[in-house]
């Protein structure tokens, strides 16, 4: 899998880089990312490891044992240690980076504020914060501490001036025509999507393919090259094949590439034996409608059409619909064609599946059964 492939320069009258897209370079991510050409990559998006610092076993009231981070990839001598450790792969991804290119970094109150100091001391520039507040978070059986239901992603530039990619009106679109705010709400990986082995997580801290949605959709474009210097089993890889992004990996475990490779290369069917049994309820959460497209549930792509199949809508990237020449959210669009002053997009769109005529609606409710679960 992958190749390796003439890019075109970040400037103009310097030659072609050779980069290994699609590939996941084996060993130490420092000395992967050494490996590439400078100024090559258009975003970096990492999750290093936490140094959570685990003493002992943790169980759940009931005895069970709870699968926690005990690798050895997250254990770290000191502090110090762990400083260098992150300084070393700062540079380099700084390094490998385009002038107009992001650095986005995931983490919890373990290392994030070191990463953040750190970065800063490299040159990086903070755009934002963002907190990933987790729907259905793990609670904390030892009832000795709030339980801990965020992370913390930092995103940033090269520095104060320096141009950077943000597709606000993507991000708009995709929470029904609301600017995104820096708090996501979004359920941690679980259910099908989800990597397993024998009944037993290959990932301990896998993430969510709809936090990379969100990240890639919002800072980078169409055949950009992004570069994950912590692999894993490849979450960052599948969304951004899923985009038309390019991709490059570094991972260590030969495992963890074994299972980010069949991962990418396979296609996973959407399973909507649930849409069957669900039942309206009265008071229902708020749901963007690019909340269910970047989940996977209706893909980029899928034709929409009313009930009386008058009109179509295309479904595009960031949640919104294309219809001739009329572009916008479920809502505006269906307004807009029906010359009506309002429109309900959930009821008024339906889709076609496996022979069965829906309203989309029916994918807001399967997503909102996986967020209570």
């Amino acid at each position: 899998m992958g190749q390796l492939t003439k890019i075109r320069p970040a400037q103009a009258g310097t030659p072609e880089v050779v980069l290994p897209l699609g590939r996941i370079l084996p060993g130490d991510c420092v000395a992967a990312m050494r490996s590439l050409p400078t100024a090559s990559v258009d975003l970096v998006f990492a999750d290093p490891p936490y140094n959570l610092q685990l003493g002992g076993d943790l169980n759940r009231p009931d005895g069970s044992h709870v699968d926690a981070v005990t690798d050895h990839w997250d254990q770290f001598d000191s502090f110090k240690a762990y400083d260098d450790f992150t300084r070393d792969w700062l540079t380099e991804a700084r390094r490998v980076l385009k002038p107009d290119g992001a650095l986005w970094v995931i983490g919890s109150y373990h290392n994030i504020y070191r990463v953040g100091a750190i970065l800063q001391d490299l040159g990086f520039w903070l755009l934002n914060d963002i907190v990933w507040r987790k729907s259905n978070p793990m609670p904390n059986f030892r009832g000795t501490r709030f339980t801990n239901a965020h992370e913390t992603l930092l995103w940033a530039s090269q520095g104060e001036k320096a141009k950077y990619h943000f597709n606000y009106r993507a991000m708009k679109t995709l929470n029904d025509e609301l600017q995104m705010r820096s708090d996501w709400v979004l359920p941690i990986c679980s259910g099908q999507e989800r990597l397993k082995e024998g009944g037993t997580k290959v990932h301990p801290t896998q993430k969510p393919e709809a936090l990379l949605y969100r990240v890639l959709l919002a800072t980078t474009e169409k055949g950009d090259v992004v570069l994950d210097p912590f692999f894993g089993t490849g979450t960052t890889g599948a969304v951004a094949k899923r985009l038309g992004r390019q991709w490059i990996g570094c991972e260590r475990e030969q495992g963890y590439r074994d299972a980010a490779y069949k991962r990418i290369e396979k296609e996973l069917p959407l399973d909507e034996s649930a849409i069957s049994t669900m039942q309206s309820r009265k008071e229902q959460p708020r749901v963007a409608f690019g909340a269910v497209v970047e989940a996977g549930l209706i893909p980029p792509g899928t034709e929409l059409f009313d009930k009386k199949r008058q009109w179509r809508a295309t479904v595009r990237a960031d949640g919104s619909l294309e219809s001739g020449k009329e572009t916008g959210s479920i809502h505006h669009v269906g307004k807009t064609l029906q010359g009506a002053p309002s429109c309900n997009g959930w009821t008024f769109w339906h889709m076609e599946r496996d022979g069965e005529v829906k309203p989309i609606d029916a994918a807001r409710q399967m997503y909102l059964l996986a967020v209570e679960d």
